[in-house]
Formats: structure tokens, C-alpha cells, sequence
């Protein structure tokens, strides 16, 4: 698949300055309202990214901090990891998980077994100055090796070969999963984001929705989606139904579904941008509390202060400087319904995010890819 328009080399803008806080003369912040601070959190569900708006000062920041769940990657893997880039770009792990537990059983459908894997996965590279921003899908029915690992309770898993990649979240949770993309990728990820089937869709609702137009009708039963061709405003259910169908349009593989949430991802982010006009108080926190109430983070971002800290530096990358593509892959020929690393290509891909460069177009031409692309657009 080709690779869409791709960011210059990684010296994406010079950082932003902050204008200074005015205040009428003889008056005193107050502990609400007036002191408002932006939230901005970034995350994906069963597909994608989702950034936020969000106030909370006082009892209201710690109801947030007290929302928030994490996961302290670090003490679990260890030392034998990749090391830390050192050229000012961040790199971030962002699953959704399928579990069926909770709420989650009626919307992902199946049954609640007890189990989870990483229905959708991206690696999120900030190039330095955070104002660009590359994207790579990583199927989840790739067969890869995956590594031993011990999981956020202590248990080491064996190392397993020629299996999904989702099993590496089955298996062992956030932590094996982490180290399973390092190992694709030989490259450190400095922070891991996961959000679940329900959190995504409160998440959208609480937005007001994503408007996109579709140029075919999707129709998939088993995600709860039905959409004629043309402009939508999806909600929260919609929403989850089109990052997650597979059937409903193209030729029904996983790969064609990452092209529709990567089309909808672009739709998101360019929607949220303009959450900044938002000026009520109660709205904006309501999304906060959906927001810290949906994503489990790696705990060196686990706080609202350190989350907000976090995503205000990402708040400048707007679509249009985001490109996407999948790792490469090429199908299994022993079995249609996998794929397998295109081990020349996808070295080629992280190699250049490793060095802080745009992925070049070279190294997803040639490769496996799905029909669904252009079937949705921002509208």
C-alpha cells in the first residue's frame, strides 16, 4: 500500500511558546472555573486516537487522579529493553482491547471467557518538536515470535514462535505486549495507552459524535453497523462498529479494517481540534472524567498532571501532519487468514521513525493491503 503524503525529516517545527495567564487587577484565582486548565488526552480504542478537553482543579483533580488506571511497564520488563531515544521524539503504544468483561460483552459481542486480546494496536511516533506525527498499524493476526516476558503480577510467560500478535496482550497483558512491539520494532516505547470497547464509546458520545462520509454502504451485523453511502455523524456505537467491522466493506480481511480506522482516526482528530471553543465548564469536565475513566496508562503518565503535561505537547499535530500506514506485511501462504512481517520493509519503517525520519514511501509498496481505502473521509 502506499504510503500517504509523509512528514519531512524529524524537525517537524520549532516547540510552541505559552502566552501568559492575565488577571484583572485585584482579583484572586479562585479554586474553580476561573482557574481552568486544559486536559488533553490522547488515546485509542478498538482503533485509534482520541485527544480530549478536560477541566479540574481541587476535589474535582483528584476524582480525576483517583479514575485514572496504570500499569508500571518499566519495573516489569526491566533493563532488557531497547534504549531511550535521545533526539527528542517519544514513541507510544496505543491498543484497544477486546475484552468482554463488563459492559464490554454486549458491544465487542462473544462471550466474556475471561480472556482479552489487543483488537487494534499503533505505534504513535512524535517527532521531535511535536508537531508531526507517524502511525503504524500492526495487524493483529501477524505471526510473530514472541518473546518471554513476566506480566504486571510478577508471572514470566515462555517465549512462543509463529503466533498472533494479539496473543502477546492475552498472554501477559500490557507488559507483554510492549515488549513484543520492542522486539518487532527494536525500539523503546515510551508510553502505552489502552482503552476498552465501552470507554471508546462513552468517549464519542460525550463528544457529540465524528462526522464522516462514507462512499459505499457498510453493512456488518456482527459490529452493529449500518451505513448507506454518504455524510454521518456516527455516535459512540456507530463509532465502535466501524473501527472493529471487517465484513461490513472491502474484502473482509483485518488489514482492510485498519484502513477504515485510520480514515476515522484522521476524522477524529480533525473534529477534536476545535474542542478549544468549548467554554463550559461542566462539558469539558465530563469529557475529563469519560477520558480518566476510559484509558489505562504506563504509570510514568498515570496522574492528570503528568497526563495533561503529556498530551498538551501533543496538541499542535493535527491530520494533515499525521501520516499513516501499516507495517509491512505480505499474506501467509499456508493460511489466508494470517499475514507475515515483510522483514526487509518493515526495517525500513523502523529504522526511520528509530532515527526520527519519515517513513519512506518505498517501504510499504509491494506489500499485503486491504480494499477498504477511501471508503471513509472526514467530512
Amino acid at each position: 500500500m502506499p504510503a500517504e503524503s509523509t512528514p519531512g525529516p524529524g524537525t517537524p517545527g520549532e516547540s510552541g511558546t505559552s502566552r501568559p495567564r492575565r488577571r484583572a487587577k485585584g482579583s484572586r484565582s479562585k479554586p474553580r472555573g476561573t482557574r481552568r486548565k486544559a486536559l488533553l488526552i490522547t488515546a485509542w480504542t478498538a482503533a485509534g486516537i482520541v485527544v480530549l478537553g478536560g477541566t479540574g482543579v481541587g476535589i474535582l483533580y483528584f476524582k480525576l487522579n483517583d479514575n485514572l488506571k496504570t500499569v508500571d511497564i518499566n519495573q516489569a520488563l526491566g533493563s532488557d529493553r531497547p534504549l531511550k531515544a535521545d533526539n527528542g521524539s517519544e514513541n507510544i503504544l496505543v491498543l484497544g482491547s477486546d475484552t468482554r468483561s463488563g459492559g464490554n460483552e454486549k458491544l465487542g459481542g462473544g462471550v466474556d471467557d475471561g480472556s482479552a486480546r489487543s483488537d487494534t494496536a499503533m505505534v504513535v511516533h512524535i517527532y521531535q518538536g511535536h508537531k508531526k506525527a507517524s502511525v503504524v498499524s500492526i495487524p493483529r493476526d501477524t505471526l510473530v515470535r514472541r518473546p518471554s516476558c513476566t506480566d504486571a503480577k510478577g508471572v514470566t510467560h515462555d517465549a512462543a514462535t509463529g503466533v498472533m500478535f494479539n496473543s502477546a496482550y492475552s498472554t501477559g497483558g500490557a507488559t507483554c505486549a510492549v515488549k513484543t512491539v520492542e522486539s518487532l520494532s527494536g525500539i523503546r516505547m515510551d508510553h502505552y495507552v489502552e482503552v476498552d470497547f465501552s470507554g471508546f464509546q462513552k468517549l464519542i458520545d460525550d463528544l457529540g459524535g465524528v462526522s464522516v462520509t462514507t462512499t459505499k454502504d457498510i453493512k456488518d451485523p456482527d459490529s452493529h453497523l449500518n451505513l448507506t453511502a454518504g455524510p454521518h455523524t456516527l455516535d459512540g456505537r456507530q463509532a465502535l462498529g466501524l473501527v472493529r467491522t471487517r465484513h461490513g466493506v472491502g474484502d473482509g480481511s483485518d488489514l482492510g479494517r485498519i484502513q477504515l480506522q485510520q480514515a476515522f482516526i484522521k476524522a477524529l482528530v480533525d473534529q477534536v481540534k476545535h474542542l478549544g471553543v468549548l467554554t463550559s465548564p461542566a462539558k469539558l469536565y465530563q469529557l475529563a472524567d469519560t477520558a480518566t475513566k476510559t484509558v489505562t496508562t504506563d504509570s510514568d503518565i498515570g496522574s492528570v498532571k503528568d497526563l495533561a503535561s503529556f498530551a498538551d505537547g501533543l496538541k499542535g499535530i493535527g491530520s494533515s501532519h499525521m501520516n499513516m500506514v501499516t507495517m509491512p506485511v505480505q499474506y501467509d501462504s499456508a493460511d489466508a487468514n494470517r499475514v507475515l512481517v515483510d522483514e526487509a520493509k518493515a526495517k525500513m519503517v523502523w529504522n526511520a521513525l528509530k532515527d526520527d525520519r519519515a517513513v519512506p514511501r518505498a517501504a510499504t509498496e509491494g506489500t499485503a493491503t486491504g480494499t477498504a481505502k477511501g471508503v471513509v473521509n472526514a467530512s
